[in-house]
């Protein structure tokens, strides 16, 4: 279950009410902060972007790749772990409009954690350190540590051991190929 506060509105649908949930010049600003962060290919100047003028948490030598897309409205509730890769043109949304309500979630993301590219991953959501989520993923619900994951909707596709005793088995069958290779 995602953790998200949820907040009841009266009258039009609240996307049409935004404006009073959060100021119109924080959201023009950080439109243009991520647009210029979206197209730069120098990493360390989005992550100071992303860090200072719209106070998300990154880490150090974390990679967002070209169009990576942090909430507009509310970016300060995303935190990303170092050495992360936040793959092209994947989602990070802290907030949902909905017709009767809204909800804000923090998204907290671990360390050395691989988001594919074109992936969503909705508020209230956190990933844990060493996981790896597949390429076009929708993150609907949290994911575990060191844990593989993808599909619409995401399913654990391998459990951290089940991924460490793959590792294991691979690493064995290249060395027996070598092995096999090589002159003795």
């Amino acid at each position: 279950m995602r953790k998200t506060d949820r907040y009841p509105v009266q009258g039009s649908n609240s996307l049409w009410q935004m404006y009073k949930t959060v100021s119109f010049w924080k959201v023009m600003k950080n439109f243009i902060v991520i647009q210029i962060a979206r197209y730069t290919p120098f990493l360390p100047v989005k992550n100071w972007l992303y860090r200072t003028l719209l106070g998300m948490k990154v880490g150090k030598q974390t990679s967002f790749a070209l169009m990576a897309m942090p909430d507009v409205m509310f970016p300060e509730k995303i935190s990303v772990g170092s050495n992360c890769i936040i793959g092209y043109n994947t989602t990070i949304l802290t907030h949902e409009y909905l017709i009767n309500e809204y909800r804000l979630g923090e998204v907290r993301i671990g360390d050395e954690v691989l988001i594919g590219a074109n992936s969503t991953i909705l508020p209230g959501v956190t990933i844990g350190d060493g996981a790896i989520v597949s390429a076009g993923t929708l993150v609907h619900k949290d994911v575990p540590a060191g844990a593989f994951v993808g599909g619409n909707p995401m399913r654990i596709i391998y459990t951290k051991e089940e991924r460490e005793k793959r590792d294991q088995i691979e690493s064995s069958v290249k060395i027996m190929d070598h092995l096999r290779k090589s002159d003795f």
